[in-house]
């Protein structure tokens, strides 16, 4: 399936996502005017993060991070730089934890700028088929530093799935910043639209 950016109609996003009953695999692209994104993810039992592997290509840099979290629940990262250390005039800061225990509970990644990586929260909580607001810890990876912090977020079911209209809405909120959105997902919790982020322009 493949996304355009809602504000920025020049980046395209591409997965390709393998559902179970509990847990889900996806391999996607990012392509923007100024970098090119590849990543892997894996999930256990529960939707719950193993694995994301993430490339970055950019004008003069290329960038590298695994990101796992093992059986225990404890987030570790590995990664590799070259070449500039700024974007746009500004610093590029290091890939990788910033700090690992501000990880601690967190089951999921959040990708910038990825819809893929809302569906793990989604379905964890059940949020097709309603949910009372629910606050959670993500290791969130910004992009293209490929720096990774903990980000507090909250989804709640704004509309429980209609098999009709072929969607739910979910509202999600950023807990530090305050900005919410609506996110109009499919029947599998995938994202069909984004705003401000990105909009589904073709499916499986």
């Amino acid at each position: 399936m493949e996304w355009v950016g809602d504000e920025d109609p020049e980046r395209l996003e591409a997965a390709v996502v393998t559902l179970a009953p509990d847990r889900l695999d996806a391999l996607g692209t990012s392509r923007t005017t100024d970098y090119v994104v590849s990543w892997e993810l894996e999930t256990s039992s529960g939707w719950a993060t193993d694995r994301l592997s993430v490339a970055v290509a950019g004008r003069g840099f290329t960038r590298w991070l695994v990101l796992a979290r093992d059986a225990h629940g404890r987030w570790s990262s590995e990664s590799y730089t070259h070449g500039e250390t700024r974007y746009h005039d500004a610093p590029l800061a290091e890939p990788g934890i910033v700090s690992p225990s501000d990880l601690d509970g967190a089951l999921d990644c959040d990708l910038a700028l990825c819809p893929v990586t809302n569906t793990m929260p989604i379905l964890r909580l059940n949020a097709l088929a309603g949910l009372e607001e629910t606050e959670l810890t993500m290791a969130w990876v910004d992009l293209p530093s490929l720096e990774v912090v903990a980000s507090r977020q909250a989804y709640s079911a704004a509309h429980p799935y209609d098999p009709e209209a072929g969607r739910a809405v979910v509202r999600y909120r950023s807990v530090g910043s305050g900005f919410t959105a609506d996110l109009g997902v499919d029947e599998d919790g995938l994202v069909i639209d984004y705003p401000r982020l990105a909009r589904r322009i073709r499916t499986r």
